[in-house]
């Protein structure tokens, strides 16, 4: 068999998941798209370790390894996209750079961390119950100190 038809194929993989990448927002898809990448590589790792004939299989090693740190990649990064989604209420790629901070960190000479609000432009102060409220819970008045049952 030529080394053309997988390289083709690997090349095409790769260009889907770029694809997925780029234009999807969901999370879920985007890592959809990059394992079809990771694919693409270890098909092209497995092609060329045949083609050159290596006694000592060093594509197919490396193509192990990859598979591992894909494993690994999928598992954290859909533990992170469970935890957007619960918090959130949406897997959205777009509305992830609301978990930046602006201004200095915590304990810093500026005071305390500023975030942005939901739309993005208007800052709001951290407070000290934000753990306990969640998005949308603010709690106010005399049970703003206590946990939630």
């Amino acid at each position: 068999m030529h080394l053309a038809y997988p390289a083709v194929l690997a090349a095409l993989l790769f260009c889907v998941g770029l694809y997925g990448v780029l234009a999807r927002r969901n999370a879920v898809l985007v890592l959809m798209a990059v394992e079809l990448m990771l694919n693409a590589v270890n098909l092209n790792l497995v092609a060329f370790d045949v083609w050159l004939r290596d006694t000592l299989h060093a594509g197919q090693a490396l193509t192990l390894f990859t598979i591992a740190i894909a494993a690994a990649e999928i598992g954290i990064g859909l533990a992170v996209v469970l935890l957007v989604f619960r918090n959130r209420g949406s897997a959205d790629v777009d509305r992830l750079r609301d978990l930046r901070e602006d201004g200095p960190p915590r304990g810093g000479p500026g005071g305390g961390s500023r975030r942005t609000g939901r739309d993005g432009d208007s800052p709001t102060p951290a407070t000290d119950n934000d753990a306990e409220s969640g998005p949308g819970r603010e709690v106010r008045g005399p049970a703003a100190g206590r946990r939630p049952a």
